[in-house]
């Protein structure tokens, strides 16, 4: 069974950093690809941050304007993990941060996963 977790939000001030961690483990074979999402109190969910194979060794990543130069998206093949680093947070980031990802099973099927949310809240 494919599960996957999210972890690393939290409280800051403004102007600090978070690391959010999305970790798929189960029979699977990687991560093709890997979105973050956010939606804030009253709002759309919005797309944050995606990285994504752009070749056989190679990743691509894009960012909403908002966020550009501030978060950062990566990943740990060998942990099967994806990690979204935000850094001067403002006020307005905050939000439930969602990740989804595609994911190559063992049996080489592909299926998208979203994890549970979590929380970041930024005080000015």
């Amino acid at each position: 069974q494919v599960q996957l977790v999210e972890s690393g939000g939290g409280s800051v001030q403004a102007g600090g950093s978070l690391r959010l961690s999305c970790a798929v483990s189960g029979n699977i074979a990687n991560i093709r690809a890997a979105d973050w999402y956010r939606q804030a109190p009253g709002k759309q969910r919005e797309l944050v941050a995606s990285i994504w194979r752009s070749g056989i060794e190679s990743y691509a990543d894009s960012y909403t304007d908002s966020v550009k130069g501030r978060f950062t998206t990566s990943r740990d093949n060998a942990k099967n993990t994806v990690y979204l680093q935000m850094n001067s947070l403002k006020p307005e980031d905050t939000a439930v941060y969602y990740c989804r990802a595609e994911v190559n099973l063992a049996s080489g099927a592909r299926t998208i996963y979203w994890g549970q949310g979590t929380q970041v809240t930024v005080s000015s």
